[in-house]
């Protein structure tokens, strides 16, 4: 389960910058880092790239559909569900196994948001935290069904790895899939018909 390695990175990754996006104080260390303000921008690649801090109690991309304690539970629940099975899926292809384990990052590190950042900030009690979003990037302008949208929804390190994941799972569904159902019927090679023509009677 070396892939958990990966998971691993996005969950302190994606936590490190929503530290520091946030800010936090550790006085025993004397570490105190300020953070932005709620709601700031700060350009990173003129106003094609910028720092723009938002909190979200709903799911990826500040998609919000039910409450904070339901997504916090779903997102608990999810997560257990994809450990379990990218453990029963430990045999599989690297790649299909890196695929869960950026997906399963992810989900853990905007887990911990929902979790715990409540209790942590004095901003709620616990499952009702909200989710630290700050990667704001520049999309062309279009309307879909009467929305206008100029940029695309600000989101945070774990967003972009479980969509990552998810679209390499989508890429390369057809050859696990082919590949799985070689390693279950080996003999179906084997089985194939002989190109050698039968020898012929009389000689």
């Amino acid at each position: 389960m070396r892939v958990l390695f990966v998971t691993l990175f996005i969950i302190v990754g994606d936590q490190i910058t929503k530290l520091f996006i946030k800010g936090f104080s550790m006085p025993v260390l004397g570490i105190q880092v300020k953070g932005m303000a709620l709601g700031t921008t700060v350009p990173v690649f003129g106003d094609f790239a910028r720092l723009t801090y938002i909190e979200n109690p709903g799911m990826a991309f500040g998609i919000d559909v039910g409450g904070k304690l339901f997504f916090s539970i779903f997102s608990v629940v999810a997560s257990i569900g994809i450990l379990f099975y990218l453990y029963n899926m430990r045999n599989e292809r690297l790649l299909f196994r890196f695929s869960l384990a950026m997906i399963l990052g992810g989900a853990v590190g905007n887990l911990i948001d929902r979790v715990f950042y409540g209790v942590l900030f004095n901003d709620g009690g616990l499952f009702y935290g909200k989710v630290v979003d700050f990667i704001d990037v520049d999309f062309f302008n279009m309307n879909i069904f009467g929305y206008h949208l100029s940029r695309w929804p600000i989101f945070n390190i774990a967003d972009s790895s479980v969509t990552i994941g998810v679209l390499i799972l989508l890429i390369f569904h057809r050859s696990f899939v082919s590949e799985e159902e070689h390693s279950e019927n080996p003999s179906l090679e084997s089985a194939a018909p002989s190109s050698q023509s039968p020898p012929e009677i009389g000689s």
